[in-house]
């Protein structure tokens, strides 16, 4: 999700991209050179492995905030990539966790919020990339029959999370479009390595609620599943069965991006 994430370093590497392609080309940090108007960033000491990482735009839609987070991260989020498909760089980008506070001159939505971060990374910590795409495989996202199951929400998100987790394997969509929604179907089947494309047709916000057995318990013993748990159907079934979609298994152009150059950021 990419406004807002709580996550343990377990969790960091595993980390769909929706933007448009090419073969090589230079990776632009916002439109009309957006920005910030002030911004904090200083290294972050909080340690262990049960440390909230957190990255969101302020509610008030005037600024975003992160704690704890690496910059690696910060790209594939503010990107829509996971971070397998962001390549090359120093290894502190994994290892090294920053606080930032970013303040701009009025409000904003998010989308402008995301350029503005995107333009920060650019600046303070001296981000170049490009990006490339080659064929790989993929997953495409399709309605199932003749009409979804979702119901449309034109107000959209707002500055809410369009996607929020609700229980182990249950999630509430409020005016999500499809190419958040796909973004997040990549994110719970992350082990099939395969980005997830939009082919529905749909071009509205909509709302739903998605209840399935989370892939990381398809090793344990049924018996051995809380009984809640033991009755889900897959992500590929609950798909098909709650929302009337579904994913189709092919083969299409998987963006990467590639770091040129990072440094440790600017001074404040």
């Amino acid at each position: 999700m990419i406004d807002i994430y709580r996550l343990s370093r377990s969790m960091l590497l595993g980390l769909v991209g929706l933007m448009p392609m090419c073969a090589h080309c230079q990776v632009q940090g916002t439109q009309g050179n957006v920005a910030f108007e002030v911004s904090t960033i200083k290294p972050s000491h909080a340690e262990g492995d049960s440390v909230d990482r957190m990255i969101k735009p302020l509610p008030g839609g005037n600024g975003y905030m992160a704690r704890n987070f690496p910059v690696r991260l910060m790209i594939a989020l503010m990107y829509k990539v996971p971070v397998r498909q962001v390549q090359g760089g120093p290894k502190w980008l994994d290892e090294e966790y920053f606080d930032i506070d970013a303040h701009a001159d009025g409000v904003h939505s998010k989308e402008d919020l995301q350029a503005m971060f995107r333009s920060l990374l650019m600046d303070r910590f001296g981000l170049q990339m490009h990006k490339v795409s080659h064929e790989g495989k993929v997953f495409n996202l399709q309605v199932d029959g003749a009409a979804s199951k979702m119901h449309d929400n034109p107000a959209g998100p707002g500055m809410n999370i369009p996607v929020v987790p609700v229980g182990v394997g249950q999630f509430r969509g409020q005016g999500v479009s499809m190419a958040y929604f796909c973004w997040f179907l990549g994110q719970q089947i992350q082990d099939k390595e395969r980005p997830v494309i939009d082919e529905t047709g749909l071009t509205g916000t909509y709302d739903f609620k998605l209840s399935f057995l989370p892939d990381s318990t398809e090793a344990v013993d049924p018996e051995a599943l809380p009984p809640e748990l033991r009755n889900r159907p897959s992500l590929f079934a609950a798909l098909q069965e709650q929302l009337g979609l579904r994913l189709v298994a092919g083969t299409g152009p998987v963006p990467y991006f590639i770091i040129d150059h990072v440094e440790r950021p600017s001074p404040n």
